[in-house]
């Protein structure tokens, strides 16, 4: 049997430690198919465009940290759509997914840091989560493919079949919020590879 002799001293079999690395945990965003491009941005995906298009990181710390409503942050994204760098270029269903988003999820503590612990401090978002969770037991078409109500989307988070999902509240609201402005996408705009045979919840 193979063997490697730490910095310790200990020595541990190689077997050992191959299956040690089979089962750490993964990256949390970790890299995903293009297949799935068709599921539109999440809120987190949409802020971290903002800074690829040059808006700065004390700014996109500063949407983190704020606290208002819905309605208050569609009228501040409105508001600064000319002085945010990014943000005149998103279309009224980005914009209203952002500002779910921000209601859901900020704030958060992201004053006074930049660059990678900036995306690092910004919460999954609704289709982050659909994409980590909704598959573990059905294809993706399944959810984005309905179009229903906000309150219906939070039954069936809550139902006997989802209820051991790990979301917190904000997080289902997140995720229903998320899915009242972006799912209802049409079949013809699904992969063929991952149309549903008619299924639902």
């Amino acid at each position: 049997m193979w063997t490697l002799k730490t910095s310790r001293g200990v020595v541990v079999p190689t077997i050992l430690l191959g299956l040690l690395a089979a089962f750490a945990p993964k990256p949390a965003m970790a890299q995903e198919d293009p297949i799935f491009g068709f599921v539109p941005p999440g809120g987190r995906t949409l802020l971290t465009g903002l800074l690829g298009a040059g808006a700065a990181d004390q700014d996109i710390a500063a949407m983190l940290s704020a606290d208002r409503d819905a309605a208050g942050w569609l009228d501040w994204l409105q508001v600064s759509r000319n002085t945010i760098a990014g943000l005149s270029a998103m279309d009224d269903w980005e914009i209203r997914t952002l500002a779910a988003y921000l209601d859901n999820m900020a704030p958060v503590a992201a004053e006074g840091i930049s660059g990678d612990a900036l995306r690092a401090a910004m919460p999954r978002d609704g289709r982050d989560q659909i994409m980590r969770h909704c598959q573990s037991c059905h294809i993706i078409t399944v959810t984005v493919t309905q179009d229903r109500p906000r309150e219906a989307w939070l039954r069936t988070l809550t139902s006997t079949s989802h209820v051991e999902i790990a979301l917190n509240p904000a997080e289902r609201s997140e995720v229903a919020d998320y899915l009242v402005l972006n799912a209802g996408i049409p079949i013809d705009r699904i992969p063929p590879e991952l149309r549903a045979g008619g299924a639902s919840y």
